[in-house]
């Protein structure tokens, strides 16, 4: 191999049946993240605020979550993109990444045992315990992040430009199942029904569960595909070792985005600005309008009350980005139909287009359309006086929601992929299971791309159940799309 050179040696594939089976085990990773979040946003904030932490160092906390995604994320997709593991870039970020976050959630929810170990004195012990607790939800967040952006680009890395919208539509239907699943489960009575087993409280045994999901979640993921290898002689890595060169290529690609994409990335900065605080707060918001209107005279258990009347509002909001993250794929233009070719259109072409909007909008319109819906409720917060009001204005959400967790990844996707591959693909193929969808780059029609490695005559690629897809996008754009 030639000095500074780099290759890709065997094909993306994914195990599965049919196209529905392939693309879930693809995004399957997305629940397991939820259940995370989940955990974070229900129950953490009632347990420090239990702890006896004030509502502005609470706040304080929460700085963790886009600070994590903001260094973590860059950083951990740059280094995967230069990985040469035979597991592929993605898959090995993930699992240690997983591995440490199930260690984070186990800490959280036995923090108080782990400083009992070494802490008697009552008012040391709760003061260490917040300070634990506190460095344990800033590990966990950054940890969470190694798994999350490894996830989203595993996706734009598999997928080719014509399928982006419909992979970025199945992340989002696994961002609700996982929500509906966790939300489910922490609005249940869980001492009732498993006793001391689990653990003696409900934080634990929701920790302990949201551990064992985030598990089995990614670890079927990483079970179910299989990655390029990227082949180099080692300068592609030894060029750019250090902490140094890496932030200053991060810099350098911060201040150098496409126009489009720094689009994306504006819209994704202001609406976060309103989604941090709704998901980080709405659960102890609901919760707390719960203990001063309706909670029954002599409950002593704060905590599990919060947490279980802000899990029974976030399982509507759950359910409704759900069904949403269904049916608005099949009423929503995707973002490449634009640019498909045709004939002059009847009405006139600026006429069409206004009608367009009203009968299929595109996918941006719908984007819009989300954050005002978004925009809206968020007007009525300072008016709730009742637990259902809460849950109307907290379900109104949902929609918006699953737009948000779909259109950035659509169209990262897709600019992404635009860019091209400048690796070179070997003729070399790794053992290849029947049942599992092979990723080629192959024109629409079923033609072979001029550039594809192997022949869509194969045995593999003629089977009713491969898709002729696109190659992943190259090592200085791919991880892009996965934030």
């Amino acid at each position: 191999m030639a000095a500074g050179t780099a290759s890709w040696v065997g094909q993306p594939r994914v195990k599965g049946s049919s196209e529905p089976v392939q693309m879930a085990l693809l995004t399957f990773s997305m629940i397991g993240l939820q259940f995370c979040w989940g955990t974070e946003m229900t129950y953490a904030t009632p347990y420090l605020l239990s702890l006896g932490l004030s509502k502005s160092r609470l706040s304080l906390v929460w700085v963790a979550g886009p600070l994590s995604g903001l260094v973590m994320q860059p950083v951990i997709g740059m280094v995967s993109d230069k990985s040469n593991s035979k597991y592929g870039r993605r898959r090995p970020f993930m699992a240690m990444g997983t591995v440490a976050v199930v260690f984070c959630l186990l800490l959280l929810g036995w923090t108080g045992e782990v400083v009992g170990l070494f802490v008697k004195d009552p008012e040391i012990k709760r003061e260490a315990t917040i300070a634990l607790a506190v460095v344990d939800i800033y590990v966990l967040d950054f940890v969470i992040n190694i798994a999350q952006s490894t996830c989203r680009a595993l996706v734009v890395d598999t997928l080719p430009i014509e399928k982006q919208q419909l992979g970025s539509a199945w992340v989002s239907r696994m961002i609700g199942v996982g929500h509906m699943m966790m939300y489910g489960i922490g609005a249940l009575d869980l001492e009732a029904i498993f006793g001391d087993f689990l653990g003696d409280t409900q934080f634990k045994k929701v920790c302990l569960i949201a551990a064992i999901a985030m598990a089995v979640a990614q670890g079927t993921s990483c079970w179910a595909v299989h990655e390029r290898v990227l082949v180099s002689d080692g300068s592609l890595k030894s060029s750019n070792e250090g902490l140094l060169p890496v932030l200053k290529q991060i810099y350098s690609t911060t201040i150098n985005l496409p126009p489009r994409i720094h689009a994306i990335c504006m819209v994704q900065f202001w609406s976060w600005i309103g989604w941090f605080p709704f998901l980080f707060y709405g659960s102890t918001w609901v919760g707390e309008i719960f203990l001063r209107t309706e909670t029954p005279g002599g409950k002593v258990d704060a905590l599990t009350d919060v947490g279980r009347a802000g899990s029974i509002a976030f399982i509507v909001f759950a359910m409704i980005s759900f069904g949403s993250s269904i049916v608005l794929p099949w009423i929503i233009e995707s973002p490449e139909d634009d640019h498909k070719p045709g004939y002059t259109p009847r009405p006139p072409q600026g006429l069409q287009t206004v009608a367009g909007e009203f009968t299929k909008p595109t996918l941006l319109t719908a984007w819009k359309l989300g954050c005002a819906t978004f925009a809206s409720a968020m007007i009525f917060a300072p008016f709730v006086n009742s637990v259902r009001f809460a849950t109307i204005v907290i379900a109104l959400c949902g929609v918006p929601w699953a737009i948000a967790g779909w259109a950035p990844g659509s169209f990262l996707g897709v600019e992404v992929n635009k860019m091209g591959t400048s690796i070179p693909m070997t003729n070399s193929r790794r053992g290849s299971d029947a049942s599992s969808i092979e990723m080629r780059h192959m024109k629409a029609n079923g033609s072979s791309s001029p550039t594809s490695p192997s022949s869509p005559s194969s045995p593999s690629s003629s089977s009713p159940t491969s898709l002729h897809l696109r190659q992943p996008s190259d090592l200085s754009t791919s991880s892009t799309g996965g934030h």
